[in-house]
């Protein structure tokens, strides 16, 4: 950045000089008498006033030839001046919008074998509000970005708002480093990375929700670091507060309750194809982080189940892209897939109105998925999805005084369904009419639980405003 100011603001002194100099000679032929030799009146400087040397009694020289070397280091430096609106804000309004409908109730949904929480669920059934997002963004001054996301989402019959990122990023470290501090999507993965209106499907795969609550965002310092290779090479570490899924609990360390490493690489092959593959890692200390799905009815009670102690999650993603010479209008395509891995050690704390119990939990969990999309067409797109999530958790009672049998509560945990590993399979098609509207179907069909659903979504997504240009 500091090198492309240099050189704008170069340019712009090259072309004030030149300018002068035009002037200057302009005006020195429009008052030379056509019948005398005499010297016309000394020109003045059209900036600053000063006298300019007369030119020679002789032809005037070719306007678009660049002035000699002198002219250009006698002449006045014009600093490059900043436009009025050169730090307004960019304001865009996402809005977005679902019908869904399931063929099995959605109240029932839950994932065995996993604590499922945060954003983690279905759509509502019916006409309702999607993720509407309000983003305002714009440069500080030459040191620092600023942006804002508000995001309004609806979310067990309830419209919710939340303050989804405002952060600010340091825009002139040295040495390819990169600071960000504030509230933004943690570096896990690939899809966390990207706000709802940029996915490919309606919702998010099943791996995110099991792991991430859907899409994650905490308060926390980002540390990056580019290098300065043909290959790219992104590597950064994030220090989180970690009070919500899938760390939560209050965290009264300096260093937050969760700190991510990741790795970024990426390139070209050819001119049509790009590549980029990631890998991090995130380490937790949960405290008291409870289920927010699958047992309604233990809500209702006053039941709930507190998982305590390690959490490590592990995330490899790879994406490819093609498009013809580079060229996504005509046609595009994009295979896309992560891998999640967590292991975790602690403990559940069971509690209910007629007392609690403590179950020691040691569990493994993994999940993926892969998705295709091709524009087949300007304007058409086509994706397939498969995601599938499984698990293998040890739990047992060390105590009880809850009331109900041991049987019963490592039941209710939701943990120790693993023997049905829950997977889905989507289909979907959209239309762009332009960069700034678009209307998507899709179609699912739920193995989650054994009775398989059948889900169909319609959605559309638009755009007001200006907006930034989504990552890669």
């Amino acid at each position: 950045m500091a090198e492309l100011r240099q050189a704008i603001a170069q340019l712009r002194k090259d072309y004030e000089v030149r300018i002068s100099d035009l002037e200057r000679r302009l005006k020195a032929a429009e008052h030379k008498p056509p019948t005398t030799a005499a010297t016309p009146p000394a020109p003045r400087h059209p900036k600053t006033g000063a006298t300019a040397p007369a030119p020679a009694a002789a032809p005037l020289p070719d306007p678009v030839a660049p002035p000699a070397a002198a002219d250009v280091a006698a002449a006045p430096a014009t600093p490059p001046r900043a436009t009025d609106s050169a730090f307004n804000p960019a304001i865009s309004l996402i809005l977005e919008g679902i019908a869904a409908g399931y063929s099995r109730d959605p109240e029932t949904w839950r994932l065995p074998g996993f604590q499922a929480a945060g954003h983690a669920g279905l759509p509502p059934e019916g006409l309702s509000l999607g993720h509407t997002e309000l983003v305002v963004s714009a440069n500080v001054d030459g040191w620092f970005h600023g942006q804002a996301t508000l995001a309004v989402h609806t979310e067990d019959d309830s419209t919710d708002v939340e303050l989804e990122e405002a952060f600010i990023d340091t825009l002139s470290l040295p040495a390819g480093f990169g600071l960000r501090a504030g509230r933004f999507l943690a570096h896990v993965g690939y899809l966390n990375l990207h706000h709802p209106h940029a996915w490919d499907f309606v919702d998010a795969p099943l791996p995110n929700q099991a792991f991430l609550g859907g899409q994650w965002y905490d308060d926390g310092v980002r540390l990056s670091w580019i290098a300065p290779t043909a290959l790219y090479l992104e590597l950064g570490v994030e220090v989180l507060q970690g009070g919500q899924y899938p760390v939560a609990g209050d965290s009264n360390d300096f260093v937050g309750g969760a700190q991510n490493y990741y790795l970024k690489l990426g390139g070209d092959v050819g001119t049509s194809h790009s590549w980029q593959a990631g890998l991090s890692y995130l380490r937790s200390e949960p405290s008291g982080r409870e289920s927010g799905h699958g047992h309604d009815h233990a809500d209702e009670a006053g039941e709930h189940f507190a998982f305590t102690g390690d959490s490590n999650l592990t995330v490899v993603d790879v994406v490819w892209k093609w498009a013809p010479d580079g060229n996504p209008r005509e046609r595009n395509a994009k295979l896309q897939v992560e891998y999640f891995y967590r292991d975790e050690d602690g403990r559940l704390d069971f509690g209910s109105a007629a007392g609690g119990a403590l179950l020691p939990y040691d569990g493994r969990q993994q999940g993926f998925y892969v998705q295709g999309v091709y524009q087949f067409v300007p304007r058409w797109r086509a994706g397939l999805r498969y995601d599938r999530i499984w698990s293998d958790n040890a739990l047992a009672v060390a105590e009880n005084g809850s009331g109900e049998s041991d049987d019963d509560l490592l039941v209710e945990s939701g943990l120790l369904d693993a023997g049905r590993d829950p997977h889905r399979y989507s289909v979907m098609l959209d239309y762009s009419h332009s960069e700034y509207s678009r209307l998507r179907l899709q179609y699912t069909r739920d193995y989650t639980l054994p009775e398989a659903d059948d889900q169909v979504f319609l959605q559309y997504v638009m755009s007001l405003g200006a907006h930034g240009a989504h990552a890669f």
